[in-house]
């Protein structure tokens, strides 16, 4: 039998900064629905070791990071449904979102679904993802410090993964498949300009070579057809992300990027639905940005059930889109 449930908060995904909203939510009384996702935790579930989270002096594994995350969250007065939403309609009030056969309403939706990094396609790739390949050089890049690594890309953004890799790594080796880069004349020439940066052009990787860990990439020239081997300690792929926001189009402002448009860090354009995380920032995408924007959603969420509780619907959206001057505070 189809379920029909009414809860006041509803937090669509359950990576950090999902779990944190769900934290900072319970803690306030709304107890929030979950709905996790059937990737539940995020891309740290792919992560080995996570060293530059706050916390954790010797590091902590991702996910068992995010297994505490979830603890707490469920400490709190959460509660997680480890599935997929498969409609939302932020048309009507309260809101509804649909998971399978069953129906949800609430009176708010922080929606924190996150992004998806595009990957290559190759079985070794997948093989040896958290053993050598990553998609965040920040994340990982500390890991093979004085080693040399290779990183596919030619944007902006794997130029400032690049020049960001090129001050810990012996070497860094770019392969991109032009023959020149699509990064911004700027980036360009700041990667240029190191001396550690090398670029491979006209070419792909079609094989990520090793049994527990990357020892080499194999390269395949576009126009000679020739292949050829490059030792290396670790692939990056810097080819974007893909944020997941397909199931809202229609229902609220997403960016020609894909992100969803937000104000003030967290308003999207329905009052009420906020988005916390990767599936709005595509600028930081770490896991401690995402957290703390998965706590300012929350507190905007709670922020706004008690302005739509107490006054009348002129001032509710005054209270909404005033500057936080006087945010929320954290109380043990």
């Amino acid at each position: 039998m189809a379920l029909r449930e009414h809860v006041p908060i509803i937090i669509l995904g359950s990576g950090p900064a999902g779990l944190t909203a769900s934290i900072y939510a319970a803690r306030a009384g709304y107890s929030p629905l979950v709905i996790g996702g059937f990737e539940a935790g995020g891309q740290l579930m792919l992560t080995t070791m996570v060293e530059n989270f706050p916390g954790f002096v010797q590091g902590i594994m991702g996910p068992e990071l995010m297994q505490n995350m979830r603890k707490q969250a469920e400490l709190a007065g959460a509660r997680i449904i480890d599935d997929n939403a498969t409609a939302v309609d932020f048309r009507v009030r309260p809101f509804k979102v649909t998971v399978g056969e069953n129906s949800y309403t609430a009176d708010s939706v922080i929606i924190a679904t996150g992004a998806s990094a595009k990957w290559l396609g190759l079985e070794s790739e997948t093989r040896l993802k958290g053993r050598g390949v990553s998609s965040c050089a920040v994340c990982d890049g500390a890991f093979f410090k004085n080693q040399d690594v290779v990183l596919v890309g030619g944007g902006d953004a794997a130029m400032e993964d690049a020049i960001y890799l090129s001050k810990i790594c012996r070497t860094v080796t770019v392969v991109h498949r032009r023959d020149k880069l699509r990064a911004s004349a700027v980036m360009q020439a700041r990667a240029f300009a190191r001396p550690n940066i090398r670029f491979v052009w006209d070419s792909l990787v079609t094989e990520v070579i090793g049994d527990k860990k990357v020892q080499a990439v194999r390269i395949k020239n576009l126009k000679s057809g020739s292949s050829d081997t490059l030792p290396c300690a670790a692939l990056f792929i810097a080819i974007g992300h893909t944020p997941n926001t397909e199931i809202f189009r229609g229902q609220l402002d997403i960016l020609e990027t894909g992100y969803l448009k937000v104000r003030n860090e967290t308003l999207t354009s329905v009052e009420g639905v906020f988005a916390a995380g990767d599936v709005a920032d595509h600028i930081y995408r770490q896991a401690v940005t995402a957290a703390g924007l998965g706590a300012r959603a929350a507190l905007d969420a709670v922020r706004y059930l008690e302005s739509r509780a107490t006054q009348t619907p002129a001032v509710q959206k005054a209270i909404l889109t005033e500057t936080r001057a006087d945010p929320p505070q954290d109380r043990p």
